[in-house]
C-alpha cells in the first residue's frame, strides 16, 4: 500500500506540473524496498507515465532544443546505473537527499539566471542528468533548472521535458535489464502499481484545468525539502 500511495502521488503531481515524480518516488522508494530494487521499478513507472504525458504534449516539442541533452545523458545514464551498484546505499541516499534539498531551494528562490544558448553547458547538463536518471531516477533538477534558464514557454517547457525523461526512461530501463536489475520482484511490484499510475494520471490532469499548478508546485516543493532533510538524517 505504501507503494501504491507513492506512486499515485508522483504520477498524480507529474500530470499536474509536468515534472517530480522521480523525486517523489526516489524519496520513499529506497527505504521501503531498497535503492536496488527502487531504482528500476521507478524507471517502469515513469517510462509509463512519460509515454502517455508526451502523447499530450507530442505537438510542442522542439527537437533541435534538447537533442544535445539527450546525446549527453546517453552516455551519462549507463555510468550512473554502473556506478549505483557499487556505491555503499548510505551514500546513494545522502547525495539523493542533498538533491531533494538543493532543488527546491532553487525552484522556491527563483533567482533569476542569465538565458543561456545552446553549446557545450548544454552537453554538461545532459550528462548530469544521465548519471543522476541511471543512478538514482532523478535526471529532473538539472535539466530544469536549465530549461528555466532557456525562457521556454509553458507548453515547450512541459514537452521538451517529456521528451527528455521518456528517452532517458528507454535508456535507464534498458541499462537496468543489461544490468539484471528487473528482478521478478520488481516486476511483481510494477504489476501492483499499474493502476495507481491511471488514476495519478487522470487525477492530475482533471484538476490541471482547476487548481493552480504554481501554488501546488510550491506545496510539492516544500514537502520535497523536508524529505530530503529526512534522508540525509537516516543516512548518517
Amino acid at each position: 500500500m505504501i507503494v501504491f500511495t507513492v506512486v499515485l502521488f508522483a504520477a498524480f503531481t507529474q500530470s499536474l506540473t509536468g515534472f517530480g515524480s522521480g523525486l517523489i518516488t526516489m524519496a520513499f522508494l529506497p527505504a521501503v524496498i531498497g535503492i536496488r530494487s527502487a531504482a528500476p521499478l521507478v524507471a517502469l513507472f515513469a517510462g509509463t507515465l512519460e509515454s502517455t504525458l508526451f502523447l499530450r504534449y507530442r505537438a510542442s516539442v522542439n527537437v533541435s532544443a534538447i537533442w544535445r541533452l539527450l546525446a549527453a545523458a546517453m552516455v551519462g545514464i549507463p555510468l550512473g546505473i554502473l556506478g549505483a551498484r557499487g556505491i555503499d546505499e548510505r551514500i546513494v541516499l545522502t547525495i539523493l537527499g542533498i538533491v531533494l534539498v538543493l532543488y527546491p531551494l532553487y525552484a522556491l528562490l527563483t533567482p533569476q539566471l542569465p538565458q543561456v544558448k545552446e553549446g557545450k553547458l548544454t552537453f554538461g547538463v545532459g550528462f548530469v542528468a544521465g548519471l543522476l536518471g541511471g543512478a538514482y531516477n532523478t535526471s529532473g533538477p538539472p535539466v530544469i533548472i536549465y530549461a528555466n534558464s532557456r525562457g521556454w514557454s509553458p507548453q515547450e517547457f512541459k514537452a521538451n521535458l517529456q521528451s527528455f525523461f521518456l528517452l532517458n526512461d528507454v535508456m535507464t530501463i534498458t541499462g537496468h535489464a543489461v544490468s539484471g536489475n528487473l528482478t521478478p520482484f520488481v516486476w511483481q511490484n510494477y504489476v501492483l502499481i499499474l493502476p495507481a499510475i491511471v488514476l495519478g494520471i487522470v487525477a492530475g490532469l482533471v484538476l490541471d484545468r482547476f487548481l493552480s499548478p504554481a501554488l501546488f508546485r510550491k506545496i510539492v516543493l516544500v514537502l520535497l525539502m523536508g524529505l530530503g532533510v529526512r534522508m540525509i538524517g537516516l543516512a548518517l
